[in-house]
């Protein structure tokens, strides 16, 4: 289902675009083309006094706060390089914006996301992001689970893989809320938060 309204307190919620991320080779869409439709849609939200929320995530460096378990593909731990957590300078600098770190894959998961949105009166998000199949997904999925209008702007989100963004966008997302482009998301803004 295309994107159809916003709530008159929408949030917009951005996920891990930060340099380790976005310096990554991602598709359908590089990860420029992700921060510029990203930072576009963060410049509306804030010119209507809507609150930008940048996620990124990060772990201590001996990787001990890292998600444990056993899987195929190895954990999350590890060395990274200085600086790979920062978020790009395309989004970064603006005092009004909120800042969660997460340990997880999802925004939601231990940290105070939900407060901060629900303090503010926010009932909606819209998200952006690298990777839509991880860190877009599983906080798209635990926003639906909160109780949110989700709203997924799916030129403004990419992944490692093309099929794993295919799968999301075809047959996850619209489980999970309303699907737009960002020029259709910025007009529906236009049109609802003059």
């Amino acid at each position: 289902m295309a994107v159809t309204s916003l709530d008159l307190r929408t949030a917009l919620v951005v996920i891990d675009l930060q340099a380790g991320i976005v310096a990554a080779p991602t598709a359908p869409h590089g990860g420029a083309e992700v921060v510029a439709r990203s930072a576009e849609l963060a410049e509306a939200f804030r010119a209507r006094e809507l609150p930008v929320v940048l996620v990124r995530v990060s772990f201590a460096t001996d990787g001990a706060d890292a998600v444990p378990g056993r899987t195929e593909t190895g954990g999350a731990g590890g060395t990274r390089p200085e600086g790979w957590d920062v978020v790009v300078d395309e989004l970064a600098g603006h005092p009004g914006d909120l800042t969660v770190t997460k340990r997880n894959w999802g925004a939601f998961h231990g940290t105070g996301l939900d407060v901060q949105l629900r303090r503010r009166g926010v009932t909606q998000i819209v998200l952006t992001g690298i990777a839509t199949s991880i860190g877009v997904e599983s906080t798209a999925r635990a926003a639906h689970e909160h109780g949110y209008h989700v709203t997924l702007a799916t030129d403004a989100m990419s992944d490692m893989d093309a099929e794993a963004h295919r799968n999301s966008v075809e047959r996850i997302f619209p489980r999970l809320g309303e699907t737009g482009t960002t020029a259709e998301i910025l007009e529906l803004l236009a049109k609802t938060h003059r």
